[in-house]
Formats: structure tokens, C-alpha cells, sequence
């Protein structure tokens, strides 16, 4: 089977993860890919292939070659994005793309074109995986699934590879921040492992966002609007009020690069009762923490206006950066950068703009960076794959475990 079989038999499963469904996995449809994938690694003749009570997939690749070489691991995750439907994905190939608008449904007029998705054009003559226009395509990850599985099948057909022991894992949730809560660090046994995770051709990232979620919760005293004077205290406008109060130019849609920012995810009230949620993002962790600082000082502001618990602020640290953990290990980063020359592919490290799974295990004791799946414009029905890229990430997998074993 080839990797764009393995990639368009994956796509066929719809795992769209959910928020607040209090079980993991979040959703039951994940089992039947963690289910399938598990039939597929015993069938290409990986050891200890495991499948635990929380839909996470774990499996061996045994050394070829004796020596003291640490063992290394590769992840992806077999979710896709709550933001955009992952039923009945019907992909199609766009072969030798020729820099044109790509139609997806003529009828529907949906149409990804280059001037909102300039990088297509980085890709003219190209193979491209495209979606029919009405969900995501599922790149993100099961790129990266492909991408591991193909190189673990490369390896035991050339044994002329050496390498040391190698495992892999797949994981629920990682769309919606679960992703490595139930991940078994210890069971896994790494010293260090890769997520295949990131977008574009190159991409290696070991920098993500320090991140935490703020609620605000406004409780407000409804009185007959003809007698409120001095009375009333109106939930939503307090609220309103507050929103008014972060930095405008601090936001998601005006930063870019390692700039921070706060962004308002939800507003709802009335006149008794009022929320806004936050999410509070920064690579740096003393802007970090400031960030947070703000946001309480805030509430302790709109209290000594409106009279003491009018305004309640809930802070909540989701992951951290996960360049603390991996500096002091930067060889990890060192291989995968020459895997990477040595296939004539320019490496291009970047912060990401985000979190990753890798970011929590980092945390958990395993250093865990980020190397590109190969997709773009992913969460959405424009999403693309250039086959060129899928392929190249399988070889980068064979090339770091080659390296490891050489060093």
C-alpha cells in the first residue's frame, strides 16, 4: 500500500473530537480508526501493539543493530477539528496543479483560490489532495499517521536501515487540548520523541505559546429600568465595559510572529447575570504572566467601581512553552534539521502560534518538537495536501531514526 492509500483510507474514518463530553476519547467514532490502525501495525509486523482503555495506541519497532542508541518515538493524533465537519470526507487529486483557482463544487461555487490562499502557488506541478468543498480534509493528522506507519513499513522491508528501537503512538484529542492528559509517558519509554504534526514542507517547531483560558463571570442586580438610579447594576454592560478595557491591538487578528494577545471567545448576559471567556497567549512567560496579572486587575477594578463580587475572574494555565524543556536537550533539534538537509529540504524553524501535544509532554519528561505533516489550511473545507509533502515527512522519520543509530 502506498502512503497516499494509507492517507486516503484514514481520511475515509470520521474522529472529529468534542469538547465536554467528560470521556476520553472524547467521541466513540475515534475507536474505529485507533481500532483499524491497531489491525494494521500488528499486520506490518510491529511489537507491542497496544491499545489502552483511553483509545491511545502504542507500538514497537524492534532494533536491527546492537549498541547503546536511545530509543526514540514518533506521534500523531487520530482526531480531527470540532470547528468543521469529518463525515463522509470525499477527497480528490489534483494532479500537476497548474497555479489555476481550485473548484471543489462547481455548483456550490466553492472555490479555493490564490489570492486567499497564496500558498497554492507554492506548489504549481505538484500533486495536490484537495477536499470536495463541504468538510475539512483530515491532514491534520492523518498525515502525520501516514507519514509514521509508512516509514515503520520502509524499515522492515530495508533492513540495511539501522536503527535503534522505535516506537510509535497515536492519540485521541488532541484538537480540543486532551491529547496527552491520558498519554502513558513511562509506558512509551522514550528518551525523546517527534510529534508529525505541523503544516508546511520543512516546518520544525520546539517553540509554542504559554497559554491559559480566562472566565469572567459578572453577577448584576436587575431593578425596574424607570426606578434603577443608583440601583440597578447591569451585568452585560459591566461586562461589555470590561472587553472595552483589553488592549485592542493585543488580539488574534492583529499580532503575529512571537507576539501575544488576549482573545474573546464568548460574551453572553443580561442584565442579572454576564460571562466573557478569554483565552490569554504569549511565548514569553514573564509577558505571560503578566498577561494574567492584567486581566485580574481588571476584575479588581470593575469590584471597587461596582461594589466588591460583581466580577469574578477564574484564570486557568492550559500548557506552557515547551523550549524550556527542549534546550537543554537541543541535539533532538540538531537531528532533525540534518535529516532534513539530507533530503534537500530547508529546514524552517519557527515558533508555533499554539499549543501541541508535544508542548504537555515536554512537561511529562518527554521532549517532544514538532515536525511537519505536510498540510495547509487545515480546520477547514480549503484544506490541501501536496503529496510531495507527505512523502517527504515519511522519509524525514526514516532519515532521524537513521541518524540516531549513527550517533
Amino acid at each position: 500500500m502506498t502512503i497516499v492509500e494509507r492517507f486516503l483510507k484514514y481520511v475515509s474514518f470520521d474522529t472529529q473530537s468534542a469538547d465536554e463530553t467528560g470521556q476520553t476519547p472524547s467521541t466513540d467514532k475515534q475507536w474505529d480508526l485507533a481500532r483499524y490502525l491497531k489491525q494494521e501495525l500488528e499486520e506490518i509486523g510491529l511489537e507491542e501493539v497496544e491499545l489502552d482503555e483511553h483509545g491511545y495506541l502504542y507500538a514497537t519497532l524492534p532494533a536491527n543493530v546492537d549498541g547503546d542508541i536511545p530509543t526514540i518515538g514518533f506521534i500523531a493524533h487520530m482526531d480531527t477539528s470540532p470547528d468543521c465537519s469529518g463525515a463522509n470526507v470525499r477527497p480528490r487529486i489534483v494532479q500537476n496543479y497548474d497555479g489555476t483557482d481550485l473548484v471543489l463544487d462547481a455548483e456550490a461555487g466553492i472555490v479555493t483560490t490564490t489570492k486567499k490562499f497564496p500558498e497554492l502557488l507554492d506548489h504549481v506541478g505538484e500533486d495536490l489532495i484537495v477536499t470536495d468543498g463541504h468538510t475539512l480534509l483530515g491532514a491534520d493528522d492523518k498525515a502525520g499517521i501516514a507519514e509514521i506507519v509508512q516509514a515503520m513499513v520502509y524499515l522492515k522491508e530495508h533492513p540495511e536501515v539501522k536503527h535503534g528501537r522505535i516506537r510509535v503512538a497515536f492519540n485521541p484529542d488532541e484538537e480540543i487540548g486532551l491529547g496527552a492528559h491520558k498519554f502513558d509517558v513511562e509506558k512509551f519509554g522514550c528518551g525523546w520523541a517527534y510529534t508529525m504534526d505541523g503544516g508546511e514542507l520543512g516546518e520544525l517547531e520546539f517553540e509554542n505559546f504559554n497559554a491559559a483560558a480566562a472566565q469572567i463571570r459578572v453577577t448584576g442586580v436587575s431593578v425596574h429600568p424607570g426606578y434603577a438610579k443608583g440601583k440597578m447594576i447591569n451585568a452585560a454592560r459591566v461586562a461589555a465595559e470590561m472587553a472595552a478595557m483589553m488592549p485592542v491591538e493585543q488580539t488574534p487578528e492583529c499580532t503575529t510572529e512571537y507576539e501575544g494577545f488576549y482573545h474573546l471567545l464568548d460574551m453572553q448576559g443580561g442584565v442579572e447575570h454576564a460571562s466573557l471567556t478569554y483565552i490569554i497567549r504569549d511565548h514569553d512567560r514573564s509577558k505571560f504572566e503578566a498577561r494574567k496579572a492584567y486581566v485580574t486587575a481588571l476584575g479588581e477594578l470593575m469590584n471597587q467601581k461596582y461594589g466588591q463580587g460583581v466580577v469574578a475572574v477564574e484564570l486557568k494555565d492550559q500548557y506552557y512553552n515547551m523550549r524550556e524543556q527542549v534546550e537543554p536537550v537541543m541535539h533532538i533539534i540538531d537531528i532533525a534539521t540534518q535529516a532534513m538537509r539530507d533530503l534537500d529540504i530547508t529546514p524552517r524553524v519557527r515558533a508555533i502560534r499554539g499549543g501541541t501535544d508535544g508542548a504537555q509532554l515536554s512537561f511529562q519528561g518527554l521532549p517532544c518538537p514538532n515536525i511537519f505533516a505536510g498540510g495547509l489550511n487545515f480546520h477547514g473545507p480549503h484544506e490541501f495536501l501536496p503529496i510531495p509533502n507527505l512523502e517527504k515527512a515519511s522519509q524525514v522519520v526514516v532519515r532521524i531514526c537513521e541518524l540516531v543509530a549513527q550517533r
